[in-house]
Formats: structure tokens, sequence, C-alpha cells
């Protein structure tokens, strides 16, 4: 964890509400705002308690320094502290800096690779209206985060200054921008020659050498390039200070004949060491750089022209307006008043001029805004760009995600990025959502990040089997692993793991649907009746019936019941006897037993006509469990559709099967629609937010199309939709 201030080093006061409307902005992303804190304001809605900051803060009146305080918390790749962690964190470094009774806002950002917060602290104390700037704060804040990465788990970092803040700031600029900067090329290329010099002369004539020249500038030394860039000689480090320097050296003695060398190296501009080529790359950027350039010189010029324009033609419409009165004869108070007007006329319409200009010059820079050379390329990877989208992956060393992670052992056959990302980060991750669930992909595994829900997990083992193949390999927490692999069989996926224990338990899961596909029903034993062996006891599931057939109980949502069917004798009861696997097949149905016929009661009695039974692989429906029909398919495969489009972004409500109802209960719903699904006709009934599928009949879907969309329906407990006027029958 690091935690360091960021300072304003513009001549203007840092703007409080522009602080927080930064940290607060989505910036059109999903993934990018997380959790926002307010704390010590009468109001908990970020924009209300900027403004009660900004009363607050012009209550001092003496101040002359910044009033805000803008602290950056950032977490190590992989690190996704829960909420209460991120919350204990900010009010710990808050208190330990002396601002535990100040007013601050703080937002957490998930679009780059590291997981940060932003803080916005008012340095002026709520009651006392005094500013507080804490003393030598950077090492205080490192103290801080020693002990909360001992206290919280957390990877520990240096919190140690080793290098000068010129040297802090070129670090920043190459790993932000992706461009090697003065400072980093010399302590890369020619350092240690500076280090060995023993004159002013050998001095003179290594920075020669590597395209460079030492002057004097002010009361210190400076090192410029053959651009133009330029750096201190402090920089280098506080041994090289005009002062330490002509200590160890003598007098500064200048350069008398620089321009009969040739210089070996010279330092240009380019992007940091890669291992991708970006020669080309680079070049288009340069020019597409210098075609902004010049567009936008354009674009500013045709707008100052047309204030110009706007200003002269109010001018000369004034002066046709004062040479009109000074014909009118009249008063000379009149005239007066009649030219008062005409001048705040004028300078009405010149003020109108000058902001229309004003408006026009910010919407040309934020149009033609200049990108540094990273920020192209992730632009460039957000339009499809592959090689710039490599070029950004190339930057760093690979060193892995680790966390929840889904792979494939064969490397990524495709490392096009899925449609629907949200946002790339600056070292090539592509952050998708899925529903709620985060997923980031960094061109070698796909990470989770947060709010793992099942539809999220499945929509991410469906990217990771178009890029990696069907045989997936999962890392991460047990926890992680089991929500994977209820997802895959859950969403029915073609999918395999090369972990032995998870592909055995995804098996295990998967092995209940297929054999209800193929209908076969597995259950244990049941137990004998009361009635004694073979006798028609009662049971949970439903009444008993004539014969010792029971009445199937109605279908319960959080699972099935235990078949009864009583038990094990030399004769069974005649339903059981007289089942046929085929009997709906047959074209006439003969018992030769005389004494034991079917019987009325035998059939179903939810039918709307008594006849056979349905056509599935039971002549007579266990109890508790409801047969799986191809009308189920399609409803499921319809429900399938419609979210994997939802966690695409677009706004389609929650689909489910229908869940079924306890007895005793109405179950009133709302009809919203029927689809065609594969020859089948589904209802689509409204519960609330969500909307419930349920197979039905064509006489229902007949019946239905006559039917308004919003019109309360009710599901009976046999699986009957009625309405007021009339019932409709499944």
């Amino acid at each position: 964890m690091i935690a360091k201030r960021v300072q304003m080093k513009s001549l203007n006061k840092s703007d409080f509400s522009e602080l927080v409307k930064y940290i607060t902005d989505a910036q059109s992303k999903n993934e990018r705002v997380g959790l926002v804190t307010v704390t010590n304001c009468h109001s908990d809605r970020p924009d209300v308690a900027s403004t009660e900051v900004l009363n607050v803060q012009a209550q001092n009146k003496r101040a002359e320094t910044d009033k805000t305080y803008h602290l950056l918390v950032s977490f190590r790749p992989g690190e996704q502290p829960d909420s209460a962690t991120l919350s204990a964190i900010e009010a710990r470094l808050c208190h330990g800096l002396g601002y535990g009774q100040h007013q601050r806002i703080s937002s957490v950002h998930h679009d780059t690779d590291n997981l940060h917060i932003h803080i916005a602290i008012n340095k002026i104390h709520p009651t006392r209206y005094t500013i507080f700037e804490p003393y030598y704060d950077f090492k205080t804040i490192g103290k801080l985060c020693e002990k909360l990465e001992r206290e919280f788990g957390l990877e520990p970092d240096n919190h140690q200054a080793q290098t000068t803040g010129a040297a802090n700031r070129a670090n920043d600029m190459e790993h932000h921008a992706g461009v090697e900067s003065l400072l980093g090329w010399i302590k890369r290329e020619c350092f240690d020659q500076i280090q060995n010099a023993r004159t002013w002369t050998e001095l003179h004539q290594i920075m020669v050498t590597n395209g460079l020249a030492l002057h004097e500038r002010g009361n210190g030394l400076v090192i410029s390039a053959e651009d133009g860039t330029t750096v201190k000689a402090s920089s280098l480090g506080r041994g090289y200070a005009k002062g330490k320097l002509e200590a160890r050296l003598g007098r500064f003695a200048p350069d008398a004949k620089r321009s009969a060398d040739k210089a070996e190296k010279i330092y240009a501009s380019k992007p940091m060491r890669s291992k991708v080529d970006t020669t080309e790359l680079y070049a288009q950027y340069k020019n597409e750089q210098q075609d902004m350039i010049a567009a936008r010189a354009l674009a500013w010029r045709l707008a100052r022209e047309q204030q110009q324009r706007l200003v002269e033609a109010a001018k000369r419409g004034g002066r046709f307006k004062r040479a009109a009165i000074k014909l009118i004869k009249g008063a000379r108070l009149e005239k007066k008043m009649m030219y008062a007007a005409v001048s705040k006329t004028l300078k009405a319409d010149i003020d109108k001029a000058n902001k229309a200009y004003r408006k026009a010059r910010q919407e040309i820079y934020q149009q033609y805004r200049r990108r540094a050379w990273a920020d192209w390329l992730r632009t460039k990877a957000m339009e499809g760009d592959l090689e710039a989208l490599a070029a950004l992956r190339g930057r760093h060393a690979a060193q892995g995600m680790k966390g929840n992670t889904v792979g494939g052992n064969g490397g990524a056959k495709s490392n096009h990025p899925c449609p629907g990302h949200d946002s790339v980060t600056k070292k090539g991750t592509i952050i998708y959502r899925a529903g709620a669930t985060a997923v980031r992909d960094d061109g070698d595994r796909l990470y989770v990040s947060r709010g793992a829900d099942q539809g999220g997990l499945a929509t991410a083992l469906q990217m990771a089997m178009a890029r990696y193949g069907d045989c997936i390999n999962v890392k991460g927490s047990d926890a992680f692993k089991e929500q994977i692999v209820q997802a895959a069989a859950a969403a029915n996926l073609n999918i395999r793991f090369d972990d032995a224990q998870l592909a055995s338990r995804h098996q295990s899961l998967k092995q209940p649907s297929t054999d209800k596909e193929n209908g076969h029903v597995q259950s244990k034993p049941a137990k004998r009746g009361r009635s004694g062996r073979g006798g028609a006891g009662r049971s949970r599931a439903g009444t008993t019936r004539a014969g010792g057939a029971r009445r199937p109980g109605p279908h319960r949502a959080g699972g099935a019941s235990q078949p009864d069917l009583g038990g094990i004798g030399t004769a069974p009861p005649p339903a059981s006897k007289n089942r046929l696997r085929r009997l709906s097949e047959l074209g006439v149905v003969r018992v030769t037993g005389g004494s034991e016929v079917l019987l009325p009661g035998h059939v179903s009695d939810h039918l709307e006509q008594q006849g056979n039974a349905a056509d599935h692989p039971l002549r007579r429906r266990v109890p508790g469990i409801e047969p799986y029909t191809a009308g189920d398919t399609a409803a499921e495969r319809y429900i399938a559709e419609r979210e994997q489009k939802r966690n695409q972004g677009i706004d389609i409500p929650p689909h489910r099967r229908y869940a079924g109802r306890s007895a005793g209960d109405d179950a009133a719903l709302a009809y919203a629609g029927m689809r065609q699904v594969d020859g089948y006709t589904l209802a689509l009934l409204q519960r609330g937010e969500e909307i419930e599928v349920l197979p039905v009949d064509d006489a229902t879907a007949q019946r239905f199309k006559r039917v308004a969309i919003g019109t309360a329906v009710t599901v009976t407990a046999q699986g009957t939709i009625k309405m007021k006027a009339k019932g409709l029958r499944r």
C-alpha cells in the first residue's frame, strides 16, 4: 500500500468542489467509481457536502495557502480489500494526519490495475475555522502505512524516501506517459561516467559525448539536451548541486570547445523500452499529434475571426444608432438616455461575443486535447487496435494477475478483445462488466475482481472458452472455485476443468440435470407405511388414493420430496401394475386381468380434459417431482439468451423460470406478453421487477392473444392461469 499527498503545482489554489467532481465522476465507465464516503458533513450527498465545505473554507479569511488536502492511497495489483477495510484504512490515515475532525469526501476507484482511494480533506476546521498543515506529513504517512499493512495483512511497500523529488516526478512521468524522461535517460546511459569525472574538463567531455551540455543558470547548474530539454544537475543527487561539485572539482569552468566535438549519443523523446517494436506506432502517434495541433490552431483562428466579426458588427450597429440619435431633434436629456441605452446594448453584445468565444475555445481544447503516448495507446486499444494493445502490455514485465483467476493451459487462442469492454488500463488490462461482476483480462488470464454473482461468472467462463478453448484452469480460493463450478453447471456449459477435483465436482452437479433430461429419477427407497407391508399409508407429499396411489402434491421450489410408493409386496396395487411406459403411444389399451382395470381416478386430475397422461418416460408423475418437457428446455434457452443480453448492459429486467407457489397462495402476477421459442409458446408473467417464464399450450396461447399487457392474472397450485373475467388454463 502506498499513500501520498497530491500537491497543487499551479498558481491557482485547488477548488474543493472541482476535486470532488473529478473523484466522483464515472467518466462514462461502469467500473470506475466504487464506494463514496462523506465524513463530518451534515449531508451524505457529495455535491451538497462540497457546498458545505466551501462555506466553511470561506470563514477563514487569513489563510493564504491551499485550503484543500488531496490524499491518494493505492494498493498492489490483485489486492481487493472489502468496503469495511477500505473505510477503516481511510479513517486511520486521516486521524493519524490530524484531520479526524475535519470534513472530507473519499471515493474508491476501480478503473486502473491498482485499486486506489482519493480523499479530499478540508484543511479548515469546521468549528474553529483554523487551518491545519501537518508537519513532515510524508514521514507520518509512511509510518501509518507500515502499521496498516501489518494489521490488515497487505503486501508491504517501501515507505522510506530514497530519491529526490525531481527523480520521483520523472519516474511518475515515465510510468504514466510511457515516454523516456531526460533525467531517466541520463541515469541509464551515462550516470556512471559522470560519477567517475575528476575535473570539469572530463565532466564537460562526458556531457558532449552524450549530446548534453552543462552550464550555469541562476545560482545553480542545469543539464540540457540538443532538443532543448533541461534538468537541474542536483536532480541527479545531492552530490551534484553546484556547491557540492565546486567543493570536489574546484570553481566552475564552462566548456569553451563544445562545437568541435561530435556526440556519440543523443537524447530523444521516445517510448520506454518494450518487448514490442513500437517504431511505426510512435511515428503514427507523432503524425496524429502534429495534425491535431494544426487542426486546433485552425479551429482557434476560425473562432477568433468569428468573435472579431461579431464585435465589429456590434460596434458598427452602435455607430449607426449614435448617428441616428444625433439627427433626432429633441431635448438633451432624452438624447443622453438614448445614448446610454445604445452603450449598454453595445457592451452586452460584446460580452456575448466574448463569452461565445471562450466557450468555443474550451470546446476546441477538449476536442483537440493533446494525449500522452500511453493515453493514445489506450484510446487505440479501446477502438480495437491489437498492435496498440500489445504495446501497452509490452511496457511492463509480465507478473501475472493474482487472486481469483480463470485461464487456459495451452495459451490464448485469440487475443482479440471481446465486445462490450468497459475500459482499458495503461498496462493493457481490459475491464469488462458482466452484470455486477467485474472481469479483467491481461492477455494471459481472466481475473474476477469483485461482485462475483452466478450470471457474471457464467459470462466470464464463456469469455474464457472463447479465449482459451474448452479446457479451463481455475486459480483462487476454494469458495471461488466452487462458485465457478456451480456457474458452469447452471449455465450447462460444455467445459472441462484441468483440475481433477473440480472436474469431478462439475460432473456431480451436471448429473441430476442429465438424469432429469433422460427421464430417470434417482431416489432413495421409501420407508414402509404404517398400514403394513404393501399398505397405503399417509405421506407428506399428499393424501392417499384408491389402490394405494397418491395424489401428486404441489411442486416445491426448495427441492423435490422423496416419492413414497409403499412397501414391497407380492401383489402390487393396480395403479403400479398397470403403469405402462408407452401407454400413450398405443392405439388400444387392453388389460388381460379381468378383475383389474384402469379407473378414472388413475388419470391425472390437473388436466382440463380427463385422458391419458403426458408422453414422458414415466407413465405416472412421481409426487414432488415435475416432469422436464421440451417446453421447459425452450424456456431455459430463452431465459439464458435474455440474461446474456442483460449482462452486456442492455436494459432488460431479470428473467427466470416460474418459481411456483405454495398451496393456498394466490400468486397474483401481471401478464407481460408471449414468446415463441423452438416451436413452443412461453407466457411472460411479471412479478415485481422480474419476468417469470411459463410454458403454455396452444389453446391458452390463442386466448392470451386477446389479453392486454399488464392484465392481472393468477396461477393456481396446479399450474392453471386464470383471470377475473374467465379462466385461462395452461
